[in-house]
């Protein structure tokens, strides 16, 4: 069994709440934690753009990583939003276990 983060931003704190526990009640995340006060610098449609976001960082098993993906993306504000998985290569087993047993069933 092996797991993942996915690096997600919203819009603000309250969007990713209610994407973070939207993703723990389906059981597609054990844990979902949310980072207020990003700055985000980015080029979109030409232009240059500065703002304020919230991250949002889920754990999860690796084989519901693309279910988690749509999900997000079916439920986001954002027309293109930053959903993207990096793997965990190494951690605590106990911790690791956990998110074994508190996602889905792929």
């Amino acid at each position: 069994m092996t797991c993942s983060l996915i690096y997600i931003t919203a819009r603000d704190v309250d969007e990713a709440k209610v994407l973070g526990r939207a993703l723990v009640e389906a059981r597609l995340a054990a844990c979902a934690n949310v980072l207020p006060g990003i700055v985000p610098i980015y080029r979109w449609e030409g232009e240059v753009h500065e703002g304020e976001e919230a991250v949002l960082i889920a754990k999860t098993r690796t084989e519901l990583v693309e279910r988690a993906i749509a999900f997000i993306e079916a439920r986001h504000s954002y027309e293109c939003p930053c959903v993207v998985a990096l793997p965990i290569v190494a951690g605590n087993p106990a911790f690791l276990d956990w998110i074994a047993a508190e996602t889905a069933d792929a």
